[in-house]
């Protein structure tokens, strides 16, 4: 028996070294894309799975692809900043050498989506990005898209016409010119199919002689160095490689070169020593450097400031002039100084900020920086119902809204971002005290560095008692208290926070960042954003920078002189909306919200009657912005007819003012007819 079961073994043995193990090879051969596949595994970018194999009819997930693209790049490791993706896993640093160069993005709550698996239309953005990446401009124009109204995205559409003109992905159904296709932007690829994309990648690449791709260094691309014009002199620039280049002839004034520049064909810019005057198509942005904000004049004079904004941001063009630039910032209009204001022509830059709805609901705004050449992404509320999901929007103020036409599509002002800050929220001490544990433990769970310990050291623990009290107190709403410390100090979790208890980045400059107010306690810092910032200036009516008792925009509110971002008042509303969210939903939509709509000053009143006494505070006149519909934000709680005929209408009383008896007037009255509603929808 003993002599059997060895022989049993001998036999088995024999088998074992004779049987061919299985190759990546076998399961690659006959394949219609063994080749492209080959190459690739050969490479180490496509590798085998757990089991050693390579399963080339497998789907591709977002992560798997970021991985075999970060390879074929050849970019740097870096660590991951989503949510989603566990430092330790054996992709994270692919999927975070990706994230930095911008070519894959994620969720605005933070996460990759590393097991999503990718659809052609994601493929094809994520390759025009590389494509960009690389340095490669493509010509596309005569690409048409026969199921274009089925994409995502309009950068789904110019992507996929970008991708089949580089030849680097195919449409499903292609005409004999090979200029009409069916892309089929939902499909999904297989793993050979990416990796057919990827070879393609690497010998369009080739053809264009591109030296071999290094990982990446700068965080921040390098700017073209602008021309020099004569000081004395007026010069044209035509764009030449994506860059600015002079033309050789000089003008003594700069209306003899307007004259010129208007009547060329090619000229794309006019210069005067090193200053770009004025461009013929493009964007305006603030000049800086990074740290040097740029100022917001009410006049060619330059005399009285309307507001600033942070280098690098978007403005609108409205009028050139030889000593300033007329501009559009939010709903204001102002002049600005040629040394605070540059521009880039569309032929060399696409880039702009746009809103997009995406398929949760959510309003996003995506902005773009002209100096980092970077964009940001934030979400504001609920995306508005004129809008279409994935369909991108563009707005100067985040009110009004145009189509990629340029036609206008609709008005709507974000909720919260529009709020009275004198309403009370719902949500109690404990309440608020629960949410704020909450966040600080998903913080910490993303594993960043910058969020380590948070559950157990962040500066906005425990403090839901404070913030109830000093809305009790002093009449400024607890959620928008909370948000804007959220906002400031990164959960808590800033410099500034840990080492000066400034949650509310309190004298913190663009220009030195490192600056600020210190404080013993947060609950000091609590103190000091509400007496000295919303109960001084800001948001008592009168006061220097009162424009509004809301977070608001560049136009309207806290956000015209409170923070060089001209979208801070739409994220501190984005923060209040999600904590809402969170915690019940109970406080959103809760008022009616309307405007004041006269330029000159506006009295509210004690009760609905007209007389000396009923004053309780005055709107100061104001400019009522581009639009004409930038007047005051009020918050309406009730209505009647008063004894002159008139609707008047019971509001939150922007001023904190208390009766004889000590207690705060929390309401005024103001007529009808000297408001409009505003559309929250």
């Amino acid at each position: 028996m003993k002599r059997k079961l060895a022989a049993m073994i001998v036999i088995l043995m024999l088998l074992l070294q004779i049987t061919p193990s299985v190759s990546h090879a076998d399961e690659l051969t006959g394949l219609t894309l063994e080749k492209e596949l080959r190459e690739l595994v050969s490479m180490g970018i496509i590798k085998g799975f757990s089991d050693g194999k390579i399963y080339p009819k497998a789907d591709v997930s977002r992560g798997d692809f970021a991985a075999f693209l970060a390879r074929t790049m050849k970019l740097s490791a870096e660590v991951p900043e989503f949510t989603d993706v566990n430092p330790s896993s054996a992709i994270a640093s692919e999927i975070g050498a990706i994230q930095k160069s911008g070519i894959m993005k994620g969720t605005l709550d933070g996460r990759f989506m590393p097991t999503k698996l990718m659809t052609r239309e994601e493929m094809a953005v994520t390759a025009a990005r590389a494509i960009a990446y690389i340095g490669i401009s493509v010509d596309a124009q005569e690409i048409v898209l026969t199921d274009e109204s089925i994409f995502a995205s309009a950068e789904g559409v110019n992507a996929a016409k970008i991708v089949f003109a580089a030849g680097i992905m195919n449409g499903t159904k292609v005409d004999p010119t090979r200029t009409i296709i069916t892309f089929d932007p939902a499909g999904l690829s297989k793993r050979d199919q990416v990796a057919a994309v990827l070879s393609r990648f690497l010998a369009f690449r080739a053809k264009h002689e591109l030296p071999e791709l290094e990982p990446e260094e700068p965080s921040v691309p390098e700017k073209p160095t602008p021309p020099v014009a004569a000081p004395d002199k007026f010069q044209l620039a035509i764009v030449e490689n994506k860059a600015m280049k002079l033309l050789d002839k000089k003008y003594d004034t700069y209306a003899e070169a307007v004259k010129a520049f208007t009547t060329s064909p090619i000229a794309e810019g006019i210069y005067q020593g090193k200053e770009l005057l004025r461009i013929k198509s493009g964007m305006a942005f603030a000049q800086g450097p990074l740290g040097n904000a740029t100022v917001i004049y009410s006049s060619p004079t330059f005399a009285t400031q309307l507001t600033y904004i942070e280098a690098g941001r978007e403005m609108g063009i409205l009028e050139y002039a030889e000593n300033y630039v007329k501009v559009q910032v939010g709903d204001t209009v102002g002049y600005v100084k040629h040394n605070q204001i540059d521009f880039v022509p569309v032929s060399i830059s696409e880039s702009k900020d746009y809103y997009i709805g995406n398929s949760a609901g959510e309003l996003l705004h995506y902005t773009y920086n002209y100096l980092t050449h970077a964009y940001g992404a934030y979400s504001i509320g609920p995306v508005p119902e004129f809008m279409k999901i994935g369909t991108r929007y563009y707005s100067r103020d985040g009110v009004h809204f145009l189509d990629g036409s340029g036609k206008a599509v609709g008005t709507h002002h974000p909720y919260f971002q529009f709020q009275s800050i004198r309403s009370k929220t719902e949500y109690t001490a404990e309440e608020l005290d629960a949410f704020i544990l909450q966040i600080v433990a998903e913080k910490e769970s993303t594993g960043l560095p910058k969020y380590a310990g948070a559950t157990l050291n962040s500066k906005i623990i425990g403090l839901g008692s404070y913030i109830k009290e000093m809305e009790e107190y002093y009449r400024v709403n607890g959620l928008f208290i909370l948000s804007a410390a959220m906002h400031e100090s990164d959960f808590g979790m800033s410099k500034n926070a840990f080492e000066k208890n400034n949650l509310f980045g309190i004298r913190v400059f663009d220009s030195t960042p490192e600056a600020g107010e210190k404080y013993a306690t947060p609950e000091r810092s609590i103190e000091a954003f509400v007496l000295e910032y919303a109960n001084k200036n800001y948001g008592i009516p009168g006061r220097p920078y009162a424009k509004g008792a809301v977070p608001g925009n560049k136009t309207v509110g806290f956000n015209v002189h409170y923070a060089s971002d001209p979208t801070w008042g739409a994220k501190i509303s984005g923060h209040m909306w999600r904590t809402d969210k969170a915690l019940g939903s109970r406080d959103f939509n809760r008022y009616r919200l309307a405007r004041t709509n006269v330029k000159s000053s506006l009295n509210v009143r004690t009760e609905p009657v007209v007389t000396p006494e009923t004053v309780l505070f005055t709107y100061a006149e104001r400019d009522l912005g581009r639009s004409g519909e930038s007047g005051y934000p009020v918050a309406i709680v009730e209505q009647q007819k008063g004894a002159d005929g008139y609707i008047w209408y019971k509001i939150f009383a922007d001023s904190v003012t208390h009766d004889k008896s000590g207690q705060h007037i929390e309401f005024g009255w103001i007529r009808g007819d000297f408001v409009t509603d505003l559309n929250t929808k």
